[in-house]
């Protein structure tokens, strides 16, 4: 099966999120975060850490990002050492979780293996710091020239998602116009950050976000497989 030239909307390279687009990991992302909320919420006396929580403030961005969103929510006093030292915590669970193995979504390596086939340049544009380790987890490291990941970005002083420079930086590495590459994204600012720069166009999947919601905010299609744009 190859590619549907029609739903890449003429893209000459294709840039991917990696959890909930790749990899089922942004299912351990909510098991770490809620594994984090649910008991500081408790004896802070503050409302329940719910799934909602995840998809409203964590999902696709920063970590320390995500977590001082949360706490301001929530009405919780935080300074930089505190969410730094929450993010770490956050982390070493989610490691734990990572370490039984993660396996890719079979319609998304399929979509890889046809852009390889088509000869369409890719890379992976992730908020994650743990990019790296999760695509060798999932069998897929070497699959990627370019991983544009957290500790990238930091280095880089890029601002996170929803900003577009992450993908902008993307399409860099891979010495494409920005204009000729299609972003896909599973997260509400994930696809913000698509939707705000000059990109072929965004594919929301829909991993819990809601379609409504992805189209919302920029997606120019939404398909709940990959495979979909074969």
């Amino acid at each position: 099966m190859g590619l549907a030239d029609d739903k890449l909307f003429g893209a000459g390279a294709v840039l991917f999120d990696l959890d909930g687009v790749i990899t089922p990991t942004a299912d351990l992302h909510m098991q770490a975060w809620a594994g984090l909320f649910q008991p500081l919420f408790a004896s802070a006396g503050v409302s329940d850490y719910v799934d909602a929580d995840y998809f409203a403030f964590l999902d696709g961005k920063p970590r320390t990002a995500g977590i001082g969103s949360l706490l301001d929510d929530r009405g919780l006093d935080h300074d930089d050492a505190y969410v730094e030292e929450l993010g770490e915590r956050k982390n070493t669970l989610f490691l734990d979780l990572l370490a039984a193995g993660i396996e890719p979504y079979p319609a998304s390596v399929r979509f890889i293996d046809a852009l390889d086939e088509a000869g369409i340049a890719k890379a992976v544009v992730s908020s994650s710091k743990n990019a790296s380790q999760v695509l060798t987890s999932a069998g897929l490291r070497d699959r990627f020239t370019y991983v544009v990941d957290g500790a990238v970005s930091a280095a880089q002083g890029l601002p996170g998602k929803p900003a577009p420079d992450t993908y902008l930086y993307g399409a860099e590495l891979l010495g494409v116009p920005s204009s000729t590459a299609l972003v896909i994204e599973d997260a509400i600012s994930g696809v913000q950050a698509g939707a705000a720069g000059d990109f072929a166009g965004v594919v929301g999947v829909d991993r819990g976000a809601g379609a409504d919601a992805l189209s919302e905010a920029g997606a120019t299609v939404v398909v709940r497989e990959l495979d979909e744009l074969l």
